[in-house]
């Protein structure tokens, strides 16, 4: 049985044509190709999983450089001055089947002081047949000096959307349907990486039992709360029913629910209710990733007059999600959320 970052790996993208999101980014580097004007260094920045080295990997290709003439460099594991001084030495001699050397230095930040100004020097003056390429999620940690002496290119975190439209068209060229409230719960999981949605998508294929992956499926491998429990949460806190909203937390609580989670969603369903009530007219548009059961609680309860769910009580909670990665207790931040505002008549 494959293991979870399979996904990741078979479909990485082999071509430029199947990279997502970085239009920005390809139109510079297909227009270095064409016309014959390649830098000489190039940074790539990024958070993690947004597809760095997968770029890197298709420009040397592109420049025609063999995997012979490839080398790939994880600064983390070699990040001191004699790494890089070997790199020096290495780089003076001719590519054995290319045009070019590329060299790939994944997680540059990572090198110490004393490497990054060897590497400095080797930037400054490089042979004409080598190219590098530096990834880092962290460009900040960089040198002004090394960032200087490299064309910057800054890769975008891809949207909620496109994640989704990606996990649900691997997934099913594997055979597997995704529901749509289930791709956009592992698009929110992934949190801007391809690699943690696909790592996600992986995750689900293998514990569910038949073909197809619903949202309480995914909840139960992320540590999301199942769509049950937020449908409770707002209708207690509709009905100003403050031991049934109080419930639903306790209960996602002993369920090992991720709070960060919980709140993050419960905004969304919320916000979603908010939306409806005041741009009644789009409502497939805002209602698009939300399952059938959760479509009909919003609808109905954005039809509810003098409803508590209003934009007063999704700042209350949005000042409780900021608390819950501080609280000791990651579900107080909530809970008086939820006895302020059904307090309140």
């Amino acid at each position: 049985m494959s293991s979870p970052g399979a996904l990741y790996r078979k479909y990485r993208p082999q071509s430029f044509e199947e990279v997502r999101d970085q239009d920005h980014i390809i139109r510079v580097l297909e227009g270095a190709l064409k016309k014959k004007e390649i830098p000489h260094a190039l940074l790539f920045s990024g958070t993690r999983g947004t597809g760095k080295t997968t770029m890197a990997r298709l420009f040397a290709d592109a420049l025609g450089t063999s995997d012979l003439d490839l080398y790939e460099i994880d600064a983390a594991s070699n990040r001191g001055i004699d790494d890089i001084r070997e790199l020096r030495e290495a780089v003076h001699t001719v590519p054995y089947e290319s045009k070019y050397k590329v060299y790939i230095i994944d997680e540059v930040h990572m090198l110490t002081k004393e490497a990054f100004n060897a590497l400095l020097k080797t930037l400054e003056e490089p042979p004409a047949h080598v190219i590098f390429i530096l990834a880092t999620t962290e460009e900040e940690k960089l040198l002004d000096t090394i960032k200087s002496r490299c064309q910057v290119f800054r890769f975008r975190s891809p949207s909620r959307a496109v994640l989704a439209t990606t996990v649900t068209d691997i997934a099913r060229k594997e055979g597997f349907v995704l529901a749509p409230d289930a791709a956009d719960l592992i698009a929110v999981a992934a949190d801007g990486s391809f690699r943690d949605a696909l790592g996600i998508t992986q995750k689900v294929i293998l514990a569910s039992g038949d073909t197809i992956g619903s949202a309480d499926e995914v909840a139960a491998i992320i540590g999301a709360p199942r769509v049950a429990l937020l449908l409770r949460l707002m209708k207690g806190l509709a009905e100003r029913n403050t031991a049934e909203a109080l419930d639903a937390v306790s209960d996602a609580a002993a369920a090992h629910v991720d709070m960060q989670m919980f709140v993050r969603l419960f905004l969304e369903h919320v916000r979603a209710v908010l939306l409806l009530r005041h741009i009644p007219n789009d409502e497939s548009t805002v209602l698009a990733s939300f399952g059938e059961q959760a479509r009909m609680t919003i609808v109905a309860l954005s039809k509810a007059t003098g409803s508590p769910l209003n934009s007063h009580l999704l700042l209350r909670f949005l000042e409780a999600a900021d608390q819950v990665a501080r609280s000791p207790i990651p579900a107080l931040p909530l809970e008086l959320a939820i006895i302020d505002v059904t307090a309140k008549n």
